[in-house]
């Protein structure tokens, strides 16, 4: 018996030990575990190395990464350092929650696109401003949150923006893009995604097979429209539709004011939420040009009238930002270590309105990067 307890304790700790190290790894390797072990009984050591009693870890509360700091990633032409071209990514799905892992708080990208906007606004020296786009879209709160920022901010400051699309930036991503005073889109940009969704599933069969029943008490017949328990019925889905119908006609309000170049005739194309590859939108207007991130830093120096400005990036202090395609790392989500994704099942952000394009409906567990 004393062999076995002997052996127990060693996989038990050993176990223990495994186990703090996939904390190590899953809070994000940019930041050190503090960890007490604690060992109470007899501890013997031998060619088995058998260790016995019990070991406490103690980790300490989510780490604050500090504000903005400004990087800067291209050096001024002419070496003059008095002006600045800010660059301001938005990457990943943009929700107004935050990006979380087991140990770090993570990043909000609503709040984290604010605070650059304040400190791009803060900065005297800065005289335009890119926005790097690279993303799906989001909530159609939260999208339309980052819409009115960068409104406020044009107002505030009178300072041009120019909007440099990546791989994608379609739906909310093309919906923050449209307040810029300038699009630049990559040749390869997949744009446009006009329009909304809910992105309701109906999980009745697969919770019939594990004989999982929904006995809702309701106050009414429709307090529990567009619940993942049921298939919709047809008043739901007609008050749905028309719900998804207002938001995409505030979409296409809203390019209708800010891009005058576009026609009812290229309203009309893209009301249908169709995605976009980069030479149609320039042809439908939703663009003004094609080119590279250079291209769009060199609009904004236009713009700005400061042919020499360097080009500065905003993040998080420690995390390295030492080119304009530079993006800071974000911890993984306990979602990304236990991938099981079921469509439906994250209850945080299902079902809701999007301005999103939705190829996986699994999309919305999807960290922004």
């Amino acid at each position: 018996m004393g062999r076995v307890y002997s052996h127990n304790r060693h996989s038990s700790a050993w176990l223990t030990l495994l186990i703090v190290v996939m904390l190590t790894f899953v809070s994000g390797c940019h930041h050190a575990i503090p960890i007490v072990g604690q060992f109470q009984g007899a501890a013997q050591v031998d060619a088995r190395a058998d260790v016995r009693g019990e070991m406490a870890v103690k980790l300490p509360a989510a780490i604050d990464p500090g504000p903005m700091v400004v990087a800067t990633v291209e050096a001024s032409p002419s070496g003059d350092s008095s002006h600045r071209v800010a660059v301001i990514d938005v990457d990943g799905l943009i929700l107004n929650q935050n990006v979380e892992g087991i140990y770090d708080s993570g990043e909000n990208p609503v709040a984290g696109f604010r605070e650059k906007l304040e400190a791009a606004a803060g900065d005297a020296k800065v005289v335009a401003v890119v926005l790097r786009i690279h993303s799906p879209g989001g909530g159609v709160t939260a999208c339309d949150i980052l819409a009115d920022e960068l409104g406020r901010f044009k107002a505030a400051t009178h300072k041009p923006v120019v909007a440099c699309l990546m791989d994608v930036a379609a739906s909310g991503a093309y919906y923050l893009a449209v307040g810029a005073d300038r699009i630049v889109a990559h040749p390869t940009t997949l744009t446009g995604g006009v329009g909304a969704i809910f992105n309701h599933v109906n999980l009745e069969d697969a919770m019939a097979q594990l004989n999982v029943t929904v006995e809702p008490i309701k106050s009414g017949p429709l307090i529990d429209m567009g619940s993942v328990t049921k298939p919709l019925d047809p008043q739901s889905r007609e008050i749905l539709v028309e719900m998804a119908d207002g938001f995409r006609q505030r979409f296409l309000g809203r390019i209708a004011q800010l891009r005058p170049v576009v026609s009812d005739a290229d309203l009309k194309a893209i009301s249908d939420g169709r995605i976009l590859a980069a030479p149609k939108a320039l042809s439908l207007h939703l663009v003004d040009q094609i080119g590279y991130l250079p291209d769009a830093v060199g609009e904004a120096r236009r713009l700005a009238g400061a042919p020499g400005a360097e080009v500065v990036l905003y993040h998080r202090d420690g995390a390295p930002a030492r080119s304009l395609y530079a993006i800071a790392p974000k911890p993984p989500r306990m979602g990304e270590v236990l991938p099981f994704s079921y469509p439906g099942l994250d209850r945080a952000k299902l079902p809701t309105f999007l301005y999103l394009w939705q190829p996986d409906p699994t999309l919305p567990r999807t960290t922004a990067r």
